[in-house]
């Protein structure tokens, strides 16, 4: 817009190669201003007053002896002295940044904003260290920033604050803890077009799943007002998954969707030097919504794979991206307003697979969501204020409404961290990943139903859901270097029903997953039976409301199914694409299906559940045709909307081949047609007739997956769920190695892929060792004997050879 000087620049004139000039957030935004706007990334447009500025009036006032007197021996754990020492440096510092030279760039650049926005444009006033935003570290949430300024002379004020906030008590803290030398570390001031977030909405946007570090999402998280609720804790947001590799393909939907409480909305009002932030409830009824539409999420997303793309090249590798965005009220449209390396879940090594695992058992005293994978535990110590935080002994377990970077010092040293408020992307999730400190945010109620000294386990280690427990559980930590570990020629897979555990799971050296269980999804997520959904107007008066009230924000009761389900065998899917997965129809027994609600409507009372009404014998039958049309549709969107053509469908309990005849083509009047759009699908081997007739099956299935419990049950004649004559249950007994036989090679010899889900092999390196030798195609176990299996799985094809 005018000619830049080494003491101020705009936007238009840096980039990442300005960092030492500009700080890290000042460069990226320069970097995007003039890098990416001709591909629609949206950047409000401003200028920066440079580190060189800053060095320049300190030079000039003689204030560096001061500074270092005061630094340099500083104790940043004497948490007294350290807010004495650090308000005397803030106060050298604004007192030196006071000149007029710095106040004549500040008007001259304000002017020629006021040209292209308008008269007293508002502005954003932000703080931007030379060390800041780099891909080792993160100075995010240290340093000062003043919103909603106008004024020549207001803005001047917040600049001069701002820069003395390179002495914050929490900036002082951090750069101690991280090796940074404070007086190697500068500070540079970014003033730019404020984008009025305030009436509509924001947040933060991750090019990784940040738990896992798994890279093929876009995780976006967002919330009503200004974001900085979603970074303090204070609010659960609403978040958007959105799949890389198919969203690239074309496939313009978001993955999945998990609605926040959103309990506050951050606005402005008067202050001094411009606005200052306030807090207000947000109203109930628009709790119920999503702060935006799934086309803002995908407009959002697909900003990040630019933005992350265009940074990987910069760089010659991956660089997964931290993304702050806004919607403004005044245009409607969605701007990004910070961009900055990911710092923590991209550096983990991908090659070391820890996983810790509890040896015992505890009552569960609260739950919220997971940070990391680790567990922890010590005694409780609760603090809901900072002067609180000096009773804080290191191992305690940190227990606080929310954390902000005044405590960073003290959470450093906690065995674990937990809040009642906050999403993933809160201050204390972002601190405890840095820290690798297990945290559990979003409780509700820690602070309520923890005490201070009481002993405490927190669990990480069982998925997107955290746990508190009671008392010190013995744990297992095992480390395996997944880099050297070597593979069998017969593929190995995973089971897997916990869509929260997809990613995570998805990382280990596995083929894929040879058993999807949908049950678990229906159960935990959904909770209602299908018919429930596909007939409300058939149940009870008590179940009908009940069923009003958990699907009011969907179009319709039965998309409401649709949509939970397909989101969940979706999120598994995308989790191992392009590897196989392949996902089991329903096989609730009866008396499981009636536990859900309404199901009691819908379900008839059996004496033997386990030979009765489930599997095959549902889908076509008018007592559940309308549900099973449910399940056919939520897949269809896996495999069509969302481009996850790497499901299989796997048809459980067939017992005749007339039986199959009719779900196959049941399923294919639900749009699930055999072949169609490369659509393959399984049946279960699970019933001794699947094995007598493997040849008839054959030619209605493209594969078959052993399901070795029912095969043992059926065959032996033995009920696994009684205790009496659990002795006889023998996935070993000759008889069950012969059906074992039998159904390899009758596969084989009708070119029929064919596979064992159960953990036979898991338990019993023979059977292990007999599938290999009768030619098995794949092997699938539960995640935690991946490893024993593989190992087990080579040494056999090793032995064959």
């Amino acid at each position: 817009m005018t000619d830049s000087s080494e003491s101020l620049r705009w936007f238009e004139d840096v980039g990442l190669g300005d960092v030492p000039l500009v700080g890290g957030k000042n460069a990226s935004l320069g970097e995007m201003y003039r890098g990416l706007a001709a591909q629609g990334i949206l950047v409000p447009n401003g200028f920066v007053l440079t580190a060189r500025a800053y060095r320049d009036a300190l030079d000039a006032a003689d204030a560096w002896p001061a500074l270092h007197a005061l630094l340099d021996s500083l104790d940043p754990t004497d948490i007294a002295l350290l807010a004495r020492q650090a308000a005397r440096a803030r106060d050298l510092v604004y007192a030196a940044t006071g000149t007029g030279t710095l106040h004549r760039l500040v008007g001259d650049a304000y002017r020629l904003l006021e040209a292209q926005y308008g008269p007293d444009v508002a502005v954003a006033v932000r703080s931007s260290a030379t060390a800041e935003d780099l891909p080792t570290a993160s100075f995010a949430g240290q340093h000062e920033s003043y919103l909603n300024v106008s004024g020549i002379e207001a803005i001047f004020e917040a600049c001069r604050h701002c820069f003395a906030s390179l002495f914050t008590d929490r900036a002082i803290v951090y750069r101690a803890n991280n090796g940074f030398d404070h007086f190697k570390v500068s500070l540079s001031v970014g003033v730019m077009k404020l984008v009025h977030a305030d009436r509509a909405s924001s947040g933060v946007i991750f090019t990784l799943d940040t738990e896992s570090g798994f890279r093929d999402v876009v995780l976006i998280t967002g919330a009503y007002g200004l974001g900085e609720n979603i970074v303090q804790g204070t609010i659960d947001p609403d978040e958007f998954y959105v799949h890389k590799p198919t969203f690239r393909q074309g496939h313009r939907t978001v993955l999945r969707h998990v609605l926040g409480r959103k309990q506050l909305t951050m606005g402005l009002e008067p202050g001094p030097g411009g606005s200052r932030v306030r807090n207000a409830p947000t109203p109930p009824d628009r709790q119920k919504h999503f702060c935006i539409s799934d086309a803002e999420a995908l407009c959002l997303a697909d900003q990040a794979l630019l933005i992350e793309d265009h940074y990987s090249r910069q760089a010659g590798h991956p660089v997964p991206m931290d993304i702050e965005w806004a919607k403004d009220a005044d245009d409607g449209r969605l701007y990004i307003v910070q961009a900055r390396p990911e710092t923590v879940a991209s550096r983990r090594g991908a090659a070391m697979l820890e996983t810790y695992t509890l040896t015992g058992d505890g009552a569960v005293l609260a739950r919220g969501r997971a940070v990391g994978e680790k567990i922890g535990g010590g005694p409780v110590r609760v603090i809901s204020t900072r002067d609180e935080l000096e009773s804080f002994q290191p191992g305690d377990v940190l227990v606080a409404p929310s954390t902000n970077p005044d405590w960073e010092a003290v959470m450093k040293t906690a065995a674990a961290i937990v809040t009642d408020h906050g999403g993933r992307t809160c201050h204390a999730a972002i601190i405890a990943r840095e820290l690798g400190v297990p945290a559990v945010v979003g409780t509700g109620d820690a602070t309520r139903v923890l005490r201070s000294g009481q002993r405490v386990t927190v669990s990480c280690a069982g998925g997107e859901s955290g746990a508190i427990y009671e008392g010190e559980i013995p744990f297992t930590l095992t480390r395996t270097d997944v880099g050297s570990l070597p593979r069998p020629r017969t593929p190995v897979m995973v089971n897997l029903g916990n869509p929260e555990l997809a990613f995570r799971t998805a990382m280990m050296p596995c083929a894929g997953v040879g058993l999807a269980r949908m049950e678990f999804i229906i159960s935990e997520s959904i909770g209602i039976h299908p018919m429930a959904l596909a007939h409300p107007e058939r149940l009870a008066p008590d179940d009908r409301r009940r069923v009003a009230e958990r699907t009011a924000e969907s179009p319709s009761p039965g998309d409401y199914f649709i949509r939970a389900l397909s989101e969940g065998i979706g999120t598994i899917a995308a989790a191992f694409h392009p590897r196989p997965v392949i996902v089991r129809l329903s096989d609730f027994k009866t008396n499981e299906y009636a536990a859900l609600i309404g199901g009691a409507t819908f379900e008839p009372h059996e004496e033997n559940p386990m030979i009765g009404f489930r599997g095959a014998s549902r889908y076509a039958h008018p007592a559940y045709a309308d549900g099973f049309a449910l399940e056919c549709a939520a897949l269809s969107r896996v495999r069509g909307e969302m481009g996850l053509t790497n499901l299989i469908v796997m048809v459980p309990f067939c017992r005749r081949v007339v039986e199959a005849e009719r779900v196959l083509a049941a399923m294919g009047r639900n749009g699930l047609a055999r072949g169609k759009d490369g659509l393959e699908i399984y049946m279960m081997c699970e019933i001794p007739n699947n094995v007598i007739q493997i040849d008839s099956f054959a030619a209605e299935f493209d594969g078959f997956s052993i399901g070795s419990n029912d095969l043992t049950q059926l065959t032996l004649g033995v009920d696994r769920d009684s205790e009496i004559v659990a002795f006889d249950f023998d996935e070993g007994d000759p008889g069950m190695r012969e059906m074992l036989r039998l159904a390899v090679t009758g596969a084989r010899r009708n070119e029929r892929k064919i596979g064992i889900c159960g953990e036979a092999p898991a338990n019993d390196p023979d059977i292990a060792r007999f599938l290999v030798a009768i030619g098995i195609d794949s092997i699938s176990v539960n995640p935690s004997s991946l490893l024993r299996t593989m190992d087990v799985v080579r040494q056999a094809e090793d032995a064959m050879a």
